[in-house]
């Protein structure tokens, strides 16, 4: 919150001034202002804002001036600082040289301000030095804490010199404010003289003999509307004098302040005074004074600032120095006179740059030298000469530095196409383009480059751009990896008639497996390396070391269909091309082994678990069909005596199937054992039935002799057959065969199973003749035996009965009328 009140109000305040100021000043139809950067000129009146041109959107710097910062002085001080200031600017306009500030729009004055345009700058040499008067607050970072390098003023103080030179043979004019107030340093970081409020020309003369004028120091003028004493040469302050030697001595006085943190060797604070007094001392300068100065230019400026103008050396002598004998100084010199130069020249200039670049400062190469650089750049026979410089600088930059001053001026040439050079160099910086340029520049700039190289018809150029994607592939997206650049590797690949260049496609493709995924593989490289009809054995090894980079990877397998139905039947007639060495029949075969192996490997082990999934299935099958049958009733066995009867009856449930560790109960298997194990729980919470004795109550209670009658009433009117059928169905099947041990049966229920029999029997059940069961074997230890003669018929049956074996009646009815056997007959057959 505080960032976006800080912002708020920075913003403000730059809407309130320019509101206040520039709206009513004519520059403002034609340049838009942005940002308060520096300040400049006199007593750094002059506020310096960026902006740009808003017909072209052209970058420019606004100089502005608000009157009302004259409001303190006088009248007379006021029109006179003004009238300073607009000489200065009127003189400045009609000047034309590099080492002096170009304006582009002359000066404007509205009612509140004066302002005019000029070519894009960074900030005053004062501004630089650490006087920040009239700059925006907080300091701008771009000059708060800056350090000029040796080589920057080296440099800087050469073009200062040129700049002077120009003024004093050239125009015939002398500056006489030369100070770090009227040096400006532009966006490119050259040095250009400003500030020509107190300028003079020449009155007349021949070439050889110029005359200048002489201007006397006002002392009672305010010190904005006069030269600054601190740097002014004593001549001119003292008897009005002016000569080219008075810039000199301003010009060491300058030199000795850039190497003094900005302070000059005499401080006289705007006094005149002071001044007189500080001035004698200057003919008692010793080199000890000067101790902040380099020993190479020491001596030169002691010559500087001498007393005596004659003494002074001129700016030939000064530029001649051996201090200005720098490789970065002379490079820079060289970069400011290329335009005079022939393409031969240049081009053995260029060759040796990237070397120098490598020991200048990363600033000085990217303001100084690439704005030098660029221009080369409409010059198709140039451009690969320049772009090894281009490259070195940009390697470095971050990405906003390249952003914002490189790239604008190397997308023409991305988008070039002849000559091949160019594309051959930009190929050996793609990894570097792509790391710096922004998303949609790299598709919009460098991949067309990348796809271009690719279908160019340089072998040289196609094997160089093979060989250097894999190192920037994790750079590109992989939408423009598998819709755009495998695509043409393919085509490439099928299509060239160089064996060195389908190598390098497949060496590529091999490369590219790790950034791609096992689809597109599965996809678009496999498929594709059968379609390679060459056989010769360098293609033949690298198709074989992409299937074995695939085989290998982690991240990706093949499916055995695959194997076996695309990729063995095409490796292994390969593996019998006579043109194979025997090392390299050994890895064809390695691989063809490895795939079979695998094959037979994940295919077995399909089978096995398809065949235990159908024997559970089997086992899971009997065991639901035991479930559903529910309990089995069993008969106990024969060897248990009478007293276990009651096991006849005894639920036996089929064991529930064991749980595999591999296939759980499903909830169908569960409900069944549940119900199951609820209806045993049921079943042994019923008391058990045990059949009592009979045979005690028998002898207690004998037969009564109205059962013995109905006996002898039924056996009369029923046949032996219809008999058999009673007997049959009186008893239960699931009693054990006449041939096992039999249970004890009393006799009694015998008499009124055969009672209820015959009672229930009729003529329609005589037309149904079931298979009687087996009548169970009664024991004879069961009864005591009576007398047969002193029992009557009836009860002689009873007692006596000893589960005959009755024939099985026949499967079809039988309709024959039956005879009523006699009485004797049926004793008979009983006996």
């Amino acid at each position: 919150m505080d960032v976006l009140n800080k912002l708020y109000c920075t913003v403000s305040s730059t809407v309130s001034q320019f509101s206040t100021v520039l709206p009513g000043n004519p520059v403002t139809r034609e340049y838009e202002a942005t940002n308060h950067i520096a300040s400049a000129g006199p007593g750094l009146l002059w506020k310096i804002f960026s902006g740009y041109k808003k017909s072209t959107h052209q970058e420019a710097s606004i100089f502005l001036l608000e009157k009302k910062q004259l409001d303190r002085l006088t009248k007379n001080d006021r029109e006179a600082v003004l009238d300073s200031l607009r000489k200065s600017i009127s003189q400045l306009s009609r000047l034309r040289h590099p080492q002096v500030l170009v304006v582009q729009h002359t000066l404007e004055e509205s009612r509140d301000s004066l302002a005019f345009a000029t070519e894009p700058v960074f900030a005053s040499l004062a501004n630089i030095l650490g006087k920040v008067d009239n700059v925006p607050v907080p300091i701008p970072p771009q000059i708060d804490n800056f350090n000029l390098f040796e080589v920057e003023i080296k440099y800087g103080l050469l073009q200062v010199a040129e700049g002077l030179s120009f003024l004093h043979n050239d125009v015939k004019l002398l500056h006489r404010n030369l100070c770090p107030h009227n040096i400006i340093v532009n966006k490119e970081g050259a040095w250009k003289i400003f500030g020509f409020d107190y300028s003079a020309h020449c009155i007349s003369g021949s070439e050889a003999i110029v005359r200048w004028p002489t201007v006397e120091f006002a002392i009672d003028v305010h010190a904005l509307a006069q030269p600054d004493l601190d740097f002014i040469a004593p001549e001119s302050g003292l008897s009005g004098t002016l000569l080219p030697s008075s810039d000199i001595f301003s010009f060491g006085m300058l030199i000795y302040s850039l190497y003094n943190k900005g302070q000059p060797l005499q401080y006289n604070n705007s006094n005149w005074t002071s001044f007189n007094q500080n001035v004698t001392k200057l003919k008692r300068i010793s080199t000890n004074d000067l101790h902040s100065v380099p020993a190479a230019i020491r001596d030169i400026v002691k010559m500087m600032l001498n007393f005596v103008p004659e003494i002074r050396p001129d700016l030939h002598e000064f530029l001649k120095s051996e201090f200005f004998e720098d490789v970065g100084v002379k490079t820079l010199s060289y970069l400011d006179s290329l335009f005079q130069w022939d393409n031969l020249q240049k081009s053995q200039f260029y060759k040796g740059l990237p070397t120098v670049i490598e020991k200048l400062p990363q600033r000085v190469s990217l303001f100084r030298i690439i704005p030098c650089l660029s221009k080369e750049f409409v010059n198709p026979t140039m451009v690969p000469f320049v772009l090894p410089s281009v490259f070195a600088i940009s390697e470095g930059c971050t990405k906003e530095e390249f952003t914002q001053y490189i790239l604008s001026y190397l997308k023409p040439v991305l988008r070039m196409q002849e000559p091949v050079q160019i594309l051959l160099i930009c190929m050996q910086k793609m990894e570097l383009l792509l790391k710096l340029t922004p998303a949609d520049d790299v598709k919009s700039d460098v991949l067309p480059l990348l796809f271009r190289s690719l279908e160019s018809n340089s072998q040289q150029l196609q094997e160089l751009c093979l060989s250097v994607i894999p190192t920037f592939a994790a750079l590109i997206d992989y939408p423009a990896m598998k819709n755009a650049l495998i695509p043409r590797i393919k085509k490439l690949c099928i299509s060239t008639n160089h064996t060195s260049v389908r190598v390098n496609c497949l060496v590529c493709l091999g490369k590219l497996m790790e950034y791609l995924d096992k689809w597109l593989i599965l996809d678009d490289v496999i498929p594709f390396l059968p379609q390679i009809k060459s056989r010769e054995p360098a293609v033949l090894m690298s198709i074989v070391g992409i299937y074995k980079i695939v085989l290998s990877h982690k991240k990706i397998t093949i499916p055995k269909e695959v194997m076996a139905g695309q990729i063995l039947p095409f490796l292994i007639p390969l593996s019998i091309e006579n043109s194979l060495t025997l090392n390299q029949f050994n890895a064809v075969i390695g691989v063809v082994k490895d795939m079979v192996a695998m094959v037979e490997n994940e295919h077995r082990a399909k089978l096995e678990q398809l065949s235990s999934i159908q024997e559970q299935q089997k086992s899971l099958d009997i065991s639901a069909s035991s479930i559903v049958n529910g309990l089995d009733i069993t008969s106990t066995s024969a060897s248990k005596q009478n007293d276990d009867f009651h096991d006849l009856f005894k639920v036996k449930s089929a064991n529930p199937p064991s749980r595999t560790e591999s296939k759980p109960l499903n909830f169908q298997e569960k409900q069944t054992l549940s119900k199951q194990n609820e209806l045993q729980q049921r079943l042994q919470s019923e008391p058990v039935i045990s059949p009592t004795p009979v045979l005690s109550s028998r002898a207690a209670n004998p037969p009564r002799d109205l059962t013995a009658t109905l006996i002898d009433n039924n056996l009369k009117q029923m046949n032996l057959s219809s008999s058999n059928v009673s007997v049959k169905k009186s008893f239960p099947t699931s009693f054990p065969n006449a041939n096992s041990a039999s249970p004890s049966f009393p006799a009694s229920n015998f008499a009124m199973a055969t009672n209820f029999s015959m009672n229930s029997a009729n003529p329609s059940m005589n037309s149904a003749v079931r298979s009687p069961p087996q009548a169970p074997s009664l024991p004879s230890s069961s009864f005591s035996t009576p007398n047969p003669s002193s029992l009557a018929p009836a009860a002689f049956f009873t007692a006596n009965y000893t589960s005959p074996t009755l024939p099985s009646a026949a499967p079809t009815q039988s309709k024959l009328p039956t005879k009523q056997l006699t009485y004797s007959e049926i004793n008979d057959f009983l006996n």
